[in-house]
């Protein structure tokens, strides 16, 4: 299971004080504003940096983090990913999900094994599941009820009806 998740993006710096805007990933801020810690990833370096303040701006949030009070300093974490822990992420309401918890889950029919959702991929007409079929070949279904009805990825497996959608 992923332990850390993309909550964000930073952007461009705001004012004189070193505050940037941070984009948020799912659209929600309510669980960025509690931050006191945040790993950012640049440039496929990783660095651990304490949140000073935050603040909402919409259609995101601010933040200003220690050893960054000026535009100047704040313009070096632009488009840095704003990493956090599992349980510092988005709260999850009834029948959500991560849509990283279903990488690598077996995909079944109502009988057997068929393949394992591999990646899933953002699409101008909703999202794609990536299948790997058992015999080596790759898919893509889209990632509605019709074809994936009650999806829980705790137990390990998705049900894939509709088997004609991988002719």
């Amino acid at each position: 299971m992923i332990e850390k998740f993309i909550a964000g993006t930073i952007g461009a710096p705001f004012g004189i004080k070193g505050f940037v805007k941070v984009h948020s990933s799912s659209g929600e801020t309510e669980h960025l504003l509690k931050l006191k810690s945040v790993i950012l990833s640049k440039d496929g370096k990783e660095q651990e940096l304490k949140v000073e303040e935050c603040a909402p701006f919409i259609p995101g949030l601010i933040m200003r983090f220690e050893g960054f009070d000026s535009p100047e300093k704040a313009k070096t974490l632009g488009k840095a990913q704003l990493i956090v822990k599992r349980e510092q992420a988005a709260p999850l309401d009834d029948n959500e999900f991560y849509i990283e918890d279903l990488k690598g889950l077996e995909v079944h029919d109502k009988s057997a094994i068929i393949g394992h959702i591999t990646d899933i991929i953002e699409g101008g007409g909703g999202d794609l599941v990536e299948i790997q079929l058992t015999n080596g070949e790759k898919k893509l279904v889209p990632l509605r009820k019709e074809f994936f009805p009650g999806i829980s990825p705790k137990n390990g497996k998705i049900i894939l009806e509709n088997l004609w959608i991988l002719e």
